[in-house]
């Protein structure tokens, strides 16, 4: 589907509810562009900054990165992409940083995706990483052949310091306390959709025909 104006969409969703996923998707099939803040803030890290340092320490203590910073380094990028469409993936997340957004862009959507802590704490805490290629497995729906092996070179398998239980339990929480009043901020907008289901091939079909319907009534008014 072709967009004959700009439209700017944000999803939202604890870490591990399948906002990397879904956001592919809809990319693909409506042809935004896709603005991911974990790959900003890798960025930012991997080059050492100032701010780079900062947020690696917030991150390996399972908090969130400080609104300020967080909001000029988004920002940034966004300003660059001015007249484009676009779908922004883990910003903002707390009520201060969407009245920053707010204040630079209009929000034309806002999808929530709605996934049990549960759920996502069994994801998380099954995935286990070869640091050297990056492989992940999952020892409930994609284990390695060998337990605690590389399928490839038989090198040991790790659980990344973010995905210990303890440390998802505490990203869970942060995410529940700052990120509850952004959805409120947005349902007092209309413009907040929230899909719920525990598996994202569920609930995709869901978004996508929300947004058929959306686009289409959006290309209606401004036709």
């Amino acid at each position: 589907m072709v967009l004959q104006k700009i439209f700017r969409a944000v999803i939202m969703g604890p870490p591990g509810s399948g906002k990397g996923t879904v956001s592919a998707r809809i990319t693909k099939t409506f042809g935004l562009n896709h603005i991911s803040s974990g790959d900003i803030l890798r960025a930012s890290i991997n080059a050492k900054t100032e701010f780079g340092l900062l947020m690696k320490a917030c991150i390996d203590q399972g908090q969130l990165v400080p609104d300020d910073v967080m909001s000029r380094l988004i920002l940034s990028d966004l300003r660059a992409m001015d007249h484009s469409s676009w779908l922004l993936d883990g910003f903002p997340r707390t009520v201060s940083q969407a009245e920053a957004l707010d204040g630079a862009f209009t929000v034309d959507s806002v999808i929530n995706l709605d996934v049990p802590f549960q759920t996502i704490k069994q994801r998380l805490t099954s995935r286990w990483t070869h640091l050297p290629s990056g492989r992940v497995y999952n020892i409930d729906f994609n284990p390695p052949k060998v337990p605690g092996l590389d399928d490839v070179t038989g090198e040991p398998l790790v659980q990344r310091d973010d995905d210990t239980p303890d440390t998802v339990t505490r990203r869970l929480k942060s995410y529940e306390t700052q990120t509850e009043p952004v959805l409120e901020f947005y349902r007092s907008k209309g413009v907040l959709e929230t899909f719920s289901g525990t598996e994202t091939n569920k609930i995709w079909p869901h978004v996508e025909s929300f947004l058929h319907k959306r686009f289409s009534s959006f290309n209606q008014r401004v036709a």
